[in-house]
């Protein structure tokens, strides 16, 4: 029997080793601005809320990440406590009628959630790129397949 002779393992030297990620508000402020959150270069919407695929300038791709729900829940969480307040004094202060509160918060309430989902998942997005893009996928292969179901052999005589 010829056995091939051991060979030391070695890294792959002529693989290019990513650049260091930026700061994480560095990266937070750059994504909230339509920049990408590494190089500030290219941009992260191609529309008002379509992710681009990736970063035309360095190459970071965009499109592993998933931000679906993190920034509506923000924006309301936010919208609501900064809004809040104010609509409860007024209700103390002046006792205006229903229709007057509806007419007044309603519209503010679509403008200013409408003004800060785009910048606040900006900012989701460099959050996301900051912790890892696919997080726990890429360090865990894919579960098992499940084994086929055997044929049990009939017992009935």
């Amino acid at each position: 029997m010829n056995t091939p002779p051991l060979r030391q393992w070695q890294p792959d030297r002529k693989a290019a080793t990513p650049p260091a990620l930026p700061p994480f508000m560095t990266m937070l402020g750059r994504g909230a601005m339509n920049r990408c959150p590494v190089c500030a270069q290219g941009k992260v919407f191609n529309g008002f809320l379509t992710i681009a695929p990736g970063c035309p300038h360095c190459g970071t791709d965009f499109s592993q990440i998933r931000a679906d729900d993190a920034p509506p829940y923000i924006v309301i969480f936010v919208a609501g406590h900064v809004l809040l307040p104010p609509i409860f004094w007024v209700e103390k202060a002046w006792m205006p009628p229903m229709w007057l509160h509806m007419v007044i918060w309603l519209p503010l309430f679509a403008i200013i959630c409408t003004l800060m989902l785009r910048p606040v998942k900006g900012a989701v997005l460099g959050w996301m790129i900051r912790l890892g893009p696919v997080g726990d996928a890429a360090r865990h292969p894919d579960p098992a397949p499940p084994r086929p179901a055997v044929a049990k052999p009939d017992t009935d005589a």
